[in-house]
């Protein structure tokens, strides 16, 4: 992994960061986070002004829409947009990280083309059907069943946890086509339309009182055959490879986003008198480590995803199992130097450290990270 910048790779951050700057100023005020309707609408604008840029889809391939930006201007593009205090991707997140790139790398000439170009564009958003209330953080438990009838699947079952669900146009969706194999065989990855009949989504407030998650609820919904990403029953492989990307490279701006609020940390230390903490000191010492060793390691597992063909291997699980736990203290040291304010639900900070308690369960729970740590990395046995 090289960390040098090349002339180029200098001169693509210098136009960069004259679009932010020209940009930015223009957009107008972000919905609330209550709002999820403005915010699909907000979050697709700014989406089609990067497609329209030539910035959407940056690190995808050529063929597949993107403009096969190398590693490091990928991460160029996260550094300088999270600096700017430009919008993160909100809605457009399981499109843009996670069925967009996993159609790329296993969909065929036809599903790239019919799915691919309005997700880089905005026009359709994307939710994830795999957790089920059943299943807890055992994925492979899944029961929601697909039976073939003609030239359709009828799905038949309920998710929770959908991100996103009540302003989708389609669901990332995994179902059980073969209930007699074994619990990681029979499974089929499918895109569903979540305008088809017999489609019910149940909004769930959250601690934060948003709602970007919801259950939805599936009676006998019919997804037609081409549809379906990947071979019949082959859906478990197809679902890692898009978990090697929601753990490996889906967090990354997430990591720039935390080294900019612990600046921001110090800085309301040293105004607030609580700088003269040395213990809060140390701790955000420490915190400043952690995070730039969590930036090198981005860097390494987006590189070593260029390497070998675009998908992210195991080591995002060492990443996402770390990052989440960072975050965590980022947000407790947050409550520190806020002291009395940390109980103002209206400041940002609060709201941040009430989610953050979630990252320790989304994407997979710490537990199953490191159960993969311990088995595919470290080659450990498995527990019994």
């Amino acid at each position: 992994m090289d960390l040098t910048f090349t002339e180029e790779e200098e001169a693509f951050r210098a136009r960069l960061r004259t679009w932010l700057a020209d940009v930015l100023p223009k957009l107008p005020p972000k919905p609330a986070a209550t709002d999820w309707p403005g915010r699909r609408r907000h979050d697709a604008a700014w989406q089609r002004m990067l497609y329209d840029a030539g910035y959407a889809g940056l690190h995808w391939p050529v063929d597949a829409g993107g403009r096969g930006a190398t590693p490091t201007q990928h991460l160029i593009f996260l550094e300088e947009t999270e600096k700017a205090g430009a919008p993160y991707v909100g809605a457009n997140f399981v499109g843009l990280l996670h069925a967009g790139p996993t159609i790329a790398a296993e969909g065929t000439a036809a599903q790239r083309a019919r799915w691919l170009p309005p997700i880089l564009r905005g026009d359709e958003i994307w939710c994830q059907g795999f957790s089920e209330p059943d299943a807890g953080s055992d994925l492979a438990a899944l029961r929601t069943r697909a039976v073939r009838d003609g030239d359709a699947y009828v799905v038949t079952g309920s998710k929770i946890w959908t991100s996103h669900a009540e302003v989708a146009d389609w669901c990332e969706l995994l179902v059980r086509t073969d209930p007699e194999a074994p619990r990681h065989r029979g499974i089929s990855w499918l895109a569903m339309p979540m305008d088809a009949p017999g489609v019910t989504v149940r909004p769930l407030r959250t601690l934060a009182g948003s709602t970007e998650f919801a259950e939805v609820f599936l009676d006998e919904v019919r997804v037609p055959f081409d549809h379906r990403i990947g071979a019949e029953h082959d859906g478990w492989r197809v679902t890692m490879v898009t978990l090697s990307f929601e753990r490996g490279t889906a967090f990354v701006g997430e990591v720039v986003a935390c080294r900019r609020v612990l600046a921001e940390l110090a800085r309301t230390a040293r105004a607030n008198g609580r700088w003269d903490d040395a213990v809060l000191r140390r701790r955000l010492g420490r915190l400043n480590v952690e995070f730039a060793a969590l930036w090198r390691l981005t860097q390494w597992n987006v590189s070593e995803a260029q390497r070998t063909g675009g998908v992210p291997g195991t080591g995002g699980s060492v990443f996402k199992l770390r990052y989440s736990h960072a975050r965590q203290e980022l947000y407790d040291a947050a409550a520190e130097v806020l002291g009395g304010q940390a109980l103002d639900a209206a400041h940002p900070w609060v709201a941040d450290r009430l989610s953050a308690l979630s990252y320790t369960i989304a994407a997979g729970t710490s537990q199953i990270q490191r159960n993969i740590v311990a088995e595919r990395i470290l080659g450990l046995p498995k527990g019994r």
